[in-house]
């Protein structure tokens, strides 16, 4: 018997055939949201670059379990089950959302506050077993805080304000950025998201910049109080953290958690080897 695991996030998802507590298989994609996404733009990269690859297993997979982005309404995830179930044909899907993913890669069965911080964020308060409370996350435009996206907006206010440093600018426009081109990914390009959240690239060279730092913390310093401080009892639980701008920046993550007077657990890169542990388990 194979269970096929999925973890999507807006950036990519990762792919995993499980036989037992055997890897057999690991494939990536692009990510998956279906607040962008179209079912025909989901099914043509499912066919390309996926299902090649599982076809001498496709009729011994009996599980799918589906972690992904937008997976927070019945809409979208019937929409991901359709799709999925179209084009894989495995008898037993489970669509659930990419923050419950987090909490049991990171929290497993024990009680603990388990956060998203990538391209987007997210966070709840998880008891082992179900999600009991989470603050809705309001996407890129008005929410995401801590995110890669937030970041990268934050870094493209300074630069259109006028606020960056001389020598910042500077090595900014060197590496090919500009008003036209951020401007033209941002509003006539597929999820703008992804393109702020891909700005992390230059933040992660510059660190030691003053400014930089103090963008870093001022979108984590909000990440704990419009997220982590609304959770009951919030100060008696580690913060567990998973997604790649967690990991990148763990330490200006670490300060802004002291600050708002929590203390930072586990941080992970990707909440697959957790995943993978729970569902062989």
């Amino acid at each position: 018997m194979y269970k096929l695991i999925a973890d999507s996030g807006s950036t990519k998802t990762d792919w995993v055939l499980l036989k037992g507590k055997q890897v057999v298989k690991t494939v990536n994609t692009i990510g998956f949201n279906p607040y962008f996404q179209s079912k025909d733009q989901i099914s043509l990269e499912i066919v390309n670059s996926l299902k090649p690859y599982l076809l001498e297993y496709q009729h011994a997979i009996t599980e799918l379990h589906y972690y992904g982005a937008g997976c927070s309404t019945f809409d979208n995830c019937t929409m991901l089950e359709n799709v999925l179930t179209i084009n894989l044909n495995v008898p037993r899907i489970f669509v659930q959302h990419d923050l419950l993913a987090a909490a049991r890669a990171l929290c497993k069965k024990s009680e603990g506050i388990a956060c998203i911080l990538g391209t987007g964020s997210n966070s709840c308060l998880y008891n082992g077993k179900t999600i009991l409370e989470n603050v809705p996350s309001a996407g890129y435009l008005w929410g995401d805080h801590g995110s890669g996206a937030q970041i990268g907006k934050t870094l493209v206010a300074y630069y259109f304000d006028g606020k960056l440093s001389s020598d910042l600018k500077y090595e900014f426009e060197s590496e090919g950025y500009n008003r036209e081109e951020i401007l033209n990914n941002v509003y006539k390009k597929n999820m703008p998201s992804k393109y702020l959240a891909s700005l992390s690239r230059f933040i992660s060279k510059h660190t030691a910049h003053p400014q930089i730092q103090e963008i870093l913390e001022s979108c984590f310093d909000s990440f704990f109080k419009m997220q982590i401080n609304h959770y009951s009892n919030s100060k008696k639980h580690k913060v567990n953290i998973v997604g790649s701008i967690g990991y990148v920046y763990r330490d200006q993550l670490t300060k802004a958690a002291k600050q708002n007077g929590y203390e930072i657990g586990l941080v992970i890169k990707s909440p697959i080897e957790g995943l993978i542990d729970y569902h062989s388990s």
